[in-house]
């Protein structure tokens, strides 16, 4: 039988300590400021070959520690992210968080084909192994993910974050719609909240970031359609989705995606595409300027969930 590391809370005394995953620092260092301390102390050497060696250079013997940094690729800020928890749990911190603002593999949640593997299951599995007591990220690819964990899983929605900003808009003309099937209840919270309809753009895929063919299903003449999704990659099926959404006779097209993944011919697509502005959270680092995308900052809901998890406080209140 496998062996679940007991869980436990530290007291409120507990002092509190974050540390960057390296490419994450940008955010890391603005979810300290709102947090109101300064990040903890720790260098990440690296032999010639490449080899990483977290070393956390200040006590963090019974503290509650919040390692901040997405998994986006490379995979190395997977693996040292394990390193750190590893390091943390050898020096004797009494609670170890997680805060993954990006969870990489979050798209491989099942076996859609023969002989493929569960990858985000195994993610969960190495981060339980190194020893984490608690995750905290934001808009998991899907729900049932936080299912893989025998730990407590913090899931943000970002519509704390786009809500507020789409609430001092005019959203009297607005269609909300679904890029797939897989994103129609993000879609249906927006068109609830907001009270407006919701249109959803149907594809079939025949492999990997390549979409075959797509419809609409819905109205969307003249209204001004907002695409909501929880990632863009390529933005191939984003692309595709503005363009015919634009030839049904929309007005006008934007989309909000949390996670800028950004690959490949991502930037050029969205140049080329139908859409006005997509609009992103900070959670993976931008690779290339561009006038058409918008950044809306993610630090301060991590601040207050890590302030709210510190204090063993609900964190329902910073859902939308």
């Amino acid at each position: 039988m496998k062996s679940v590391r007991h869980q436990h809370s530290p007291q409120l005394s507990a002092e509190v300590n974050m540390f960057p995953i390296s490419k994450s620092r940008y955010l890391a260092e603005a979810i300290a400021k709102d947090y109101g301390q300064p990040l903890g102390q720790i260098r990440v050497s690296k032999f010639s070959d490449g080899e990483m060696q977290p070393i956390i250079k200040q006590s963090v013997r019974g503290s509650y520690v919040f390692l901040l940094g997405s998994t986006f690729q490379p995979s190395d800020n997977l693996m040292e992210l394990l390193l750190i928890i590893d390091a943390a749990r050898r020096a004797s911190a009494g609670y170890i968080c997680a805060v993954i603002p990006y969870f990489g593999y979050a798209r491989q949640d099942r076996k859609d084909k023969p002989r493929v593997p569960i990858s985000a299951k195994l993610i969960a599995n190495l981060l339980e192994a190194a020893g984490v007591d608690r995750i905290m990220t934001l808009d998991l690819h899907a729900d049932q993910i936080q299912g893989f964990f025998e730990v407590p899983v913090d899931h943000l929605k970002s519509q704390a974050i786009f809500i507020p900003f789409l609430e001092g808009q005019d959203m009297s003309n607005v269609t909300f719609a679904s890029p797939d099937m897989g994103s129609v209840k993000r879609a249906r919270d927006y068109a609830t909240h907001f009270n407006r309809p919701i249109v959803i753009c149907d594809k079939y895929r025949k492999r990997a970031n390549e979409v075959a063919s797509m419809t609409i299903i819905g109205d969307v003449t003249g209204a001004d359609v907002i695409i909501i999704d929880d990632l863009v990659d390529t933005a191939g099926t984003l692309c595709r989705a503005a363009d015919l959404v634009m030839e049904r006779g929309a007005r006008s097209v934007r989309a909000m995606a949390t996670h800028p993944i950004l690959s490949g011919s991502a930037y050029e697509n969205i140049e080329n595409s139908a859409m006005t502005e997509l609009i992103v959270t900070d959670t993976v680092p931008l690779k290339e300027d561009s006038d058409k995308i918008k950044v809306l900052p993610s630090a301060a809901l991590f601040a207050r969930a890590i302030r709210k998890a510190h204090e063993n406080e609900s964190i329902s209140a910073l859902f939308v």
